[in-house]
């Protein structure tokens, strides 16, 4: 697979993730060191309005990246930008896609998006993916 031939319109192969789990929020509060109890403990999450904890914003803008992993020997995110649209909870289950919105030369501009299991979007953003020089 190759991003090298890619016209406006293209869409990456999408992911769907497992569903989210405590766990996951757990690795990743320790990983990054944001430990804010709404992603974690039950209580604290519904002492601030919650209907119980929710996943880092962060958590999920990293995991759209996951959808240029293939392409990694081809190039590199050069710019990552999102607005969270949505609250992610346990047992959700994400898509992700990416639509190619640009190309111009060796930069490609995505749109990139996750949607709950419900189609809800919770995240969407651009990316711009780098080609190494040729």
């Amino acid at each position: 697979m190759s991003l090298r031939v890619k016209k406006p319109g293209d869409r990456l192969e999408s992911i769907t993730l497992p569903p989210v789990s405590r766990l996951d929020l757990i690795k990743y509060a320790g990983a990054s060191g944001d430990f804010n109890p709404i992603h974690t403990i039950d209580e604290a999450a519904e002492k601030a309005g919650l209907p119980g904890i929710i996943a880092h914003g962060m958590w999920t803008m990293g995991n759209l990246g996951k959808l240029f992993t293939p392409y990694v020997g081809e190039g590199f995110i050069e710019k990552f930008s999102v607005r969270f649209a949505g609250m992610v909870f346990p047992g959700d289950r994400l898509t992700l896609s990416a639509t190619l919105k640009e190309a111009q030369g060796v930069q490609q501009t995505y749109e990139a998006v996750a949607v709950n299991q419900d189609g809800a979007k919770v995240i969407k953003g651009e990316i711009v993916w780098r080609l190494y020089g040729e």
